[in-house]
């Protein structure tokens, strides 16, 4: 593959192209892959618009090819509010000097990190309980203690007697370290726990990264908390990070904004309606409302200065999404009386304003509705220094409730893996997204709608499809293609099956604090419902990779949408589903009826397979950490084998089989060592496949193994599974992408024997094999299309493409490319609202035979013919 020059760009645009309010100026962080050879360490860039205009760019490499070139590099840029429709990245000409511009500066003195982005200036804490020291705008103190909060609902039941009581928890920074420094982009991560404020326990481990661009006056932040409490005692009935805020200026000239479905909640603690304006006093209050400063003639106005005075004070305001639908705006004039309600909607933007004549703070929670219940409070408008706290875990709602759905497995009636009770969410984690705007006064409607759309649609630049595909990025898979009707047919059918979950999320309300982000697995036509509660149905918990699917249709698209959806289940499964430490530390929890519920506790669901397509796409680094955590997941199956009911004794330290197991090892390892340059995991990598290339029937038995995490080492056991599990859970993907990366031909060719051996009859494979010929074996022909399209592609083996794709045509309910024209309405008595459905649906049949083709397209779509043409 060619070069490009160096004078070639690379263009980039908007992921979200049609926003519905102008895009405020913003920080923004995206990455960008290339082909091998064609970037070396080292190299700078240049970003122009289309005006030619030139933009500071801060670039570093996230990922090397095994020749040392970068494979993805990330870029920065502290973007102005006037942007163009798009952008060129081009590599810099070394004689060329970059782009001087106001740079964001990092310090630390002491236990304070400071960083001044040119518009605003942040201390932050590297101990106590305080996050935020102070943020100033100018000399403008806007901000003097941001801490986390917790409370705690505390359960016990002795001698029949329950008792609850509810506890304090603030956060305690323990340290708080600058990953990046600028010039146009600044990263602190900060660490620590919760502690209880009037005891001593310390618990919730979390962590907290804010970002800084230079000239912003925004901060991003991305909150993480883990769980390791006791699920039975330790109830968490509000989560969230608080604010404290010095309020200057008369009471009617401070001023409260909240988010709603479309528009602005608009209000003041001290508002200038009562029954006397009129006229002159109508106009001072619309001027209110709009957010300007009013002043009043002492003498003139004195009657209605009176009547202001003895009108109520509006000291605190809350707004509190309860569920995907509804929310509610309540205020009080102090404590010890009553909650008014002020006004009710569906779907909150998540956005809260609150300041004085200084200016203020706007700050926003991403995905507010959809990870309900959530709410946003202000208190003590009325004081010189007020409070604005974002919830994402509301104290208004129900206490979160992190128990199993039963005190026993249910293997039989139900598909719970073991026999064993392995529910348990010490581990888990959940992340939450934050922007906070620093305002040196009172913003507009429309600027507050945009900062609003900013926050739910953060911006993001992106690479055209065309430019992702010629890179390779992400291994083997096809641009759309209808140049054919049946071609065509296939891209319809791909099409429709993102239409029908999009749908279906909506539909069945899949949303919540916990569940936003995950599909279910199975679905039940008797009761129209998906199996919402029968274990091993339910939640889809990345069973059969759902997200490989949803990131490739966004890398073959562009499409907004289909990003958000795969970065949606990207945050929810690399956190929900998988355990950040303890005894299943770096593995993750199998489909189940709660995400942490299921016995089997596996790496394939954990694997930086997963997720590495938003961390390239993104730079996220929570992302990294994840992956970062998983690296040595095999070590974790010691103790606990994933093969320990069928051998549960042997000489061998664990079990692995070449997929999904070994495969979800050999994703973090690669994604390790490509991202590190650390040849420690290379050649782990190594010497597995090095093991399997030892072995009379290689890779083609798709077997169990012996496994020594220590070495690496594969031990052939006489063991032929064909176990159609190694190649539908990501281990084709991942091996595809490895073989790029690797050149090596006889791993080409072990892939090529299991997509060429998968589909023989019987009588063939008894023959090739060597040892017994499992019963059972190499089941669902079309998890293996994808492989047996790099078979057909390596061998030349026409016959073996049209097998391939005769598979995926006539796969019951997927191939007979009906997918869109299925839904059917349900008989209105049948459900409690009107909803249609597809009765066959299986998320692990969609998600497979989407991956599937978008590989075959690639590695065979000469092959695919039109019937009559065959």
């Amino acid at each position: 593959m060619g070069k490009h020059s160096e004078d070639q760009s690379i263009r980039l645009g908007w992921l979200d192209s049609n926003t519905e309010h102008k895009a405020p100026a913003a920080g923004v962080t995206w990455g960008v892959p290339w082909a091998e050879g064609e970037l070396q360490r080292g190299e700078t860039f240049s970003l122009r618009g289309d005006d030619e205009a030139e933009l500071p760019v801060q670039s570093w490499p996230t990922a090397y090819w095994p020749d040392g070139s970068v494979k993805w590099s990330a870029h920065a840029v502290s973007m102005p509010d006037s942007r163009s429709a798009s952008y060129s990245l081009t590599k810099r000409n070394q004689d060329r000097s970059q782009t001087t511009a106001e740079q964001v500066a990092v310090s630390q003195q002491g236990d304070v990190i400071e960083v001044d982005t040119g518009s605003i200036r942040c201390l932050l804490n590297k101990r106590g309980a305080s996050v935020v020291s102070a943020i100033y705008r100018g000399d403008t103190l806007l901000c003097t203690d941001g801490k986390l909060r917790c409370i705690v609902e505390e359960r016990h039941c002795t001698s029949g007697q329950r008792s609850i009581k509810e506890h304090d928890y603030v956060s305690l920074v323990t340290e708080a370290v600058i990953e990046q420094s600028g010039p146009v982009r600044a990263v602190v991560r900060v660490e620590g726990r919760h502690k209880l404020t009037s005891g001593v326990r310390e618990w919730l481990p979390f962590t907290l990264r804010l970002y800084f661009y230079a000239g912003q006056h925004s901060i991003k932040a991305v909150h993480t908390f883990m769980y390791d409490g006791n699920p039975h005692m330790d109830f968490i009935k509000g989560l969230g990070m608080t604010f404290a805020m010095p309020m200057q200026g008369p009471l009617y000239n401070r001023h409260i904004r909240f988010a709603g479905d479309t528009g602005l909640f608009i209000e003041s603690p001290k508002h200038l309606m009562t029954i006397r304006t009129t006229g002159k006093y109508e106009e001072l209050f619309k001027r209110q409302s709009a957010g300007e400063k009013v002043a009043f003639d002492p003498e003139e106005d004195a009657r209605f200065i009176g009547l202001i005075e003895e009108s109520a004070v509006w000291d605190s305001y809350k707004l509190v999404q309860q569920s995907a639908d509804s929310y509610t705006i309540s205020k009080r004039t102090q404590e010890g009386c009553a909650w008014i309600r002020a006004a009710a909607g569906n779907r909150s933007n998540g956005l809260v304003f609150a300041g004085g004549e200084h200016g203020g703070l706007a700050a926003g929670v991403r995905n507010f509705w959809r990870k309900h219940p959530s709410s946003l409070e202000l208190s003590g408008l009325s004081k010189e220094t007020a409070e604005m706290t974002l919830w994402f875990w509301s104290p208004d709602a129900p206490a979160m409730d992190l128990r199993h759905y039963d005190t026993t497995t249910h293997l039989q009636s139900s598909y719970e893996g073991f026999d064993e009770m392995r529910s348990t969410p010490y581990g888990v984690a959940n992340t939450s997204e934050l922007s906070l705007w620093c305002c040196d006064r009172t913003p507009s409607h429309d600027e507050l709608l945009a900062l609003t759309a900013e926050t739910q649609s953060p911006s993001l630049l992106v690479c055209e499809p065309e430019y992702y595909h010629r890179t390779q990025a992400f291994g083997v898979w096809s641009l759309p293609d209808r140049s054919s009707p049946v071609k065509g047919a296939v891209e319809d059918q791909l099409e429709a099956a993102i239409a029908f979950y999009q749908q279906e999320i909506e539909q069945r309300r899949w949303y919540g604090f916990w569940d936003y982000g995950d599909v279910m697995h199975s679905y039940d036509t008797v009761r129209h419902t998906w199996r919402y509660d029968i274990g091993g149905c339910a939640w889809q918990n990345t069973e059969l990779v759902p997200n490989m699917w949803l990131w490739l249709m966004f890398l073959r698209t562009g499409r907004a949408d289909v990003f958000r959806m795969a970065e949606a289940m990207t945050r929810h499964t690399s956190e929900a589903d998988v355990y950040h430490f303890g005894e299943y530390a770096g593995l993750g929890s199998r489909h189940n009826v709660v995400h942490w519920g299921c016995g089997c506790k596996e790496a394939r669901i954990s694997m930086a397979g997963l997720h590495r397509y938003y961390y390239y796409l993104t730079a996220d680094e929570r992302i990294g950490d994840i992956m970062n955590e998983v690296v040595d997941s095999d070590y974790t199956t010691v103790h606990l084998d994933p093969m320990r009911y069928y051998f549960p004794k042997d000489e061998y330290p664990t079990h692995a089989r070449v997929g999904p197991d070994w495969a979800a090892f050999t994703s973090n390892w690669m994604t390790r060592w490509e991202r590190t340059e650390d040849t420690s995991y290379r050649d782990k990598l190594l010497t597995g496949i090095e093991s399997l290339k030892q072995m009379p029937n290689r890779m083609r038995n798709l077997a169990v193994h012996g496994y020594d995490p220590k070495t690496g080492r594969l031990f052939d056991m006489g063991n032929n599974a064909g176990g159609h599990l190694a190649i539908c859970m990501g281990g084709p993907q991942v091996w595809m992408e490895l073989s790029l990366m690797l050149k090596d031909p006889d791993w080409d060719e072990m892939l090529a024997e299991i997509g060429a051996f998968y589909n023989l009859p019987r009588e063939q494979k008894e023959q090739q094999l060597v040892g017994d010929m499992p019963s059972g074996g190499y089941a669902w022909p079309m998890f293996s299309t994808g492989i047996a399209a790099f078979a057909a592609r390596k061998y030349k083996d026409e016959a073996l493409a049209k097998q391939a794709w005769t598979i995926l045509l006539n796969d019951a309910g997927m191939g007979d490319l009906k997918l869109a024209a299925e839904r059917l309405p349900v008989s209105r008595a049948e459900y409690i609202r009107d909803i249609h459905e597809i009765p066959w649906i299986s998320t692990n049949s969609v998600s497979q035979w989407c991956l599937n083709a978008i590989v075959c397209l690639e590695l065979i779509g000469d092959s695919l013919l039109e019937p009559n043409k065959e």
